[in-house]
């Protein structure tokens, strides 16, 4: 039995690289193989694993692509909201104003109008749910309404535009914006076609305002 070489340091042994090539019997070996030695084939390397979530949330929000695309429906009306239903703003500039519903555009807003030669309210759009149905109605007659359109409102909301600091203090702001001979005809037209079908009595509930008074109680009234 071959007496096991002593180690001296790391890589290194008492006996020479021929010593130890007989002491392990490396000769029969290349012996055995025609005078090489045996050859392995080298494993394929795994694939690499899927990589880990971070430990940690970014400081920035990173947007991110939704699972799936949204399919905007329009907003289901209330079955108290007819063509011809006279509502109660709730919200906006024109706050308690009395306005008649003319149709719903395909964004699902509502078409109202004062009309705007009895109460100053022009066409406009607004939310269903900043609105209260009131049990009275106009027999609307045959109304062209192909101008008021989505597009053709945001147009006119795109021109106001947002103002930095520096035209705010500006003289030129005092200057109001000026509507376009467009907008202005089309609201002209409206008016012609819907004041003839409103009585004398419509005609002053509609330029009235809606307020509360002390000791009324909305969720009780019938509008």
């Amino acid at each position: 039995m071959a007496k096991p070489a002593t180690f001296i340091a790391r890589g290194i042994t008492s006996e020479g690289r021929a010593k130890t090539y007989k002491r392990k019997g490396l000769w029969a070996i290349k012996k055995k193989n025609g005078g090489k030695f045996p050859s392995h084939a080298k494993k394929v390397a795994a694939a690499p694993a899927a990589a880990k979530a971070p430990r940690f949330y970014p400081a920035d929000d990173v947007p991110k692509p939704l699972a799936h695309k949204a399919v905007n429906k329009p907003t289901k009306l209330r079955a108290s909201i007819t063509p011809g239903t006279v509502l109660i703003l709730l919200a906006g500039r024109f706050k308690g104003k009395r306005v008649v519903f003319l149709g719903q555009l395909p964004s699902g807003l509502l078409l109202v109008t004062g009309p705007f030669k009895l109460n100053g309210v022009p066409a406009r759009r607004v939310n269903a749910a900043y609105v209260i149905a009131t049990s009275t109605k106009v027999a609307l007659p045959k109304l062209d309404l192909t101008a008021f359109t989505d597009s053709y409102f945001a147009a006119a909301e795109s021109k106001k535009g947002k103002k930095g600091e520096d035209e705010f203090f500006t003289a030129a702001d005092a200057k109001k914006n000026v509507l376009s001979q467009e907008y202005i005809g089309n609201q002209k037209s409206l008016d012609a076609e819907l004041l003839p079908a409103l009585s004398s009595e419509l005609k002053g509930y509609l330029s009235s305002r809606f307020s509360l008074k002390d000791g009324d109680r909305p969720h009780l009234m019938k509008y």
